[in-house]
């Protein structure tokens, strides 16, 4: 993309990155600011589809008393698709998490779905799949 095209394309990627680094530094809040309130998320180590941004942000303390904590996130493959309003990010995740004392490498691709709303971009959509 050329002119505001690119621009558009650069700020939405540098909104996903932003979620990805607070992710990968265990910023709770600032990880969940980056996500619209009425955000959904479908995880494949989660049995239902979170509805909303309340809904994963009760499931994550419920893992943080369970030991939960992200030591470090690494994005590779990356893509941005923009339409207008909308921005599609896509990209494989390696994550280093532990959870009660354990401390485990996943891999994983993730989609994250951006709308832009009052010139700020927010995710409104994350799907997050088992690579292996």
């Amino acid at each position: 993309m050329t002119g505001t095209g690119a621009a558009t394309e650069a700020s939405a990627l540098a909104a996903a990155d932003r979620i990805i680094d607070d992710f990968g530094n265990h910023r709770r809040d600032a990880y969940f600011a980056g996500f619209s309130p009425d955000a959904t998320f479908l995880f494949h180590n989660v049995d239902h589809r979170l509805e909303s941004r309340a809904a994963y942000e009760r499931l994550w303390s419920e893992w943080e008393d369970e030991g939960f904590r992200v030591h470090r996130c690494l994005s590779k493959n990356r893509r941005v698709q923009v339409y207008g309003d909308v921005a599609v990010f896509s990209h494989d995740v390696e994550t280093e998490a532990e959870l009660g004392g354990v401390t485990e490498v996943t891999h994983e691709r993730e989609t994250i779905v951006l709308a832009q709303t009052a010139g700020r971009w927010l995710g409104v959509h994350e799907h997050l799949s088992a690579m292996d």
